[in-house]
């Protein structure tokens, strides 16, 4: 069997359980009678919607204690191939692999910023990975990186070999693509939101950099370019400056947060916004950005780390830590529909070159080598 562990899916902790649950679909229909999945479970936890069928061992552990048994485990040696029976090959898809005997594995890594941003990153994270994930880059036997920037950052980083290290891109899912009028008002009924917004999708955590787009977006607004700023994404860690701020903001009626939004109306919510607004200090790949592309939303985001990359030629880039940069890159889209035209244009072309299909076929022609 061939084991993914989707454990970040279960625990639906953002883009790595997209990624997670994602790229098992997309190899279930390659590998059917292959694919396994494997997740630490605790009260709560349910199998991943779609995937309940598939064969699936468990560990009753939370996440904390999971993490700590598993770096137990590679730091002295001691397999844990008793949990994947007739396991054949191992596929960690977040920073955690585990210590396993005799068959081969591969860890996906997203990105080193608990390094590069340490005061963006709660301490214990912090410390964790500082202690396990070099170690488990070394023990994989192959490494998958989200993107070339990731690639270049863990192999300088880690001083590995480059041929061990695979460039794999995400991808959005199916769903994302243009959207009919009169879906597009049925989320902004079901949201409460007015027919002009600037949207944000991303935990709100430091690196995101919310606390520059708040100011860019006041003087916008001012304007009268955009009626609200639509935030959607849960509050991750050290939040807390940007919420002070927010309320102390002249636009602070203007900012929006509509919850939980369900997976099925995301398209809309997408197709539906003026701009994606993606300002982030720091992406390994950036899901957003390409989810927005796939909708035809015009893109405004950073000209840093993996988003470059990605974005192409189809976003409007700027220097995240400049606000007048990020306002005037705003206010461009806002006020040029031709350029707002072009961007929609473009960006499809650019979101039809990442597919999960692709995503899985290269996976898995990796894990043929490594079975081969």
């Amino acid at each position: 069997m061939i084991y993914l562990d989707l454990s970040a899916a279960v625990h639906q902790r953002a883009g790595l359980g997209r990624y997670a649950a994602s790229l098992a679909r997309a190899l279930r229909p390659l590998i059917p009678d292959e694919l396994a999945c494997f997740y630490n479970r605790e009260q709560g936890i349910h199998p991943v919607p779609g995937l309940e069928d598939l064969p699936t061992r468990t560990v009753a552990l939370g996440y904390k204690p999971w993490r700590l048994l598993v770096a137990a485990g590679q730091m002295l040696r001691l397999p844990f191939n008793a949990l994947v029976p007739e396991a054949r090959l191992f596929h960690a898809t977040e920073h955690l692999l585990l210590p396993l005997r005799g068959i081969p594995t591969v860890l996906t890594v997203h990105d080193l910023f608990f390094r590069h941003y340490p005061t963006y990153h709660k301490r214990l994270n912090r410390w964790y990975l500082n202690l396990t994930l070099k170690l488990y880059c070394e023990r994989a036997t192959a490494l998958i990186a989200v993107s070339e920037y990731t690639r270049q950052d863990v192999i300088r980083t880690y001083s590995l070999p480059a041929d061990k290290v695979h460039v794999i891109y995400e991808a959005a899912a199916p769903v994302f693509r243009p959207q009919p009028a009169d879906a597009l008002q049925r989320v902004r009924q079901r949201y409460g939101l007015p027919e002009r917004y600037i949207l944000a999708v991303s935990t709100i955590e430091p690196r995101k950099n919310y606390l520059r787009l708040l100011q860019a977006f006041e003087a916008l607004h001012a304007e009268g370019l955009s009626d609200a700023l639509v935030i959607v994404g849960r509050k991750g860690w050290l939040y807390e400056d940007f919420f002070r701020v927010l309320e102390t903001s002249p636009a602070r009626p203007a900012v929006l947060f509509p919850g939980y939004v369900q997976d099925d109306d995301l398209p809309a919510l997408y197709a539906a916004a003026q701009v994606l607004a993606f300002p982030s200090l720091a992406e390994g790949f950036g899901l957003p950005l390409l989810e927005a592309l796939s909708c035809g939303t015009p893109v405004v985001c950073s000209n840093v780390t993996s988003l470059p990359e990605i974005a192409g030629d189809a976003a409007v880039l700027v220097d995240p830590l400049d606000v007048s940069a990020i306002r005037a890159g705003l206010r461009q889209v806002l006020t040029d529909a031709a350029l707002r035209e072009e961007l929609r244009a473009r960006g499809l072309q650019r979101a039809a070159q990442f597919s999960w299909e692709r995503t899985a076929q290269e996976t898995l022609a990796l894990y043929r080598s490594l079975l081969g």
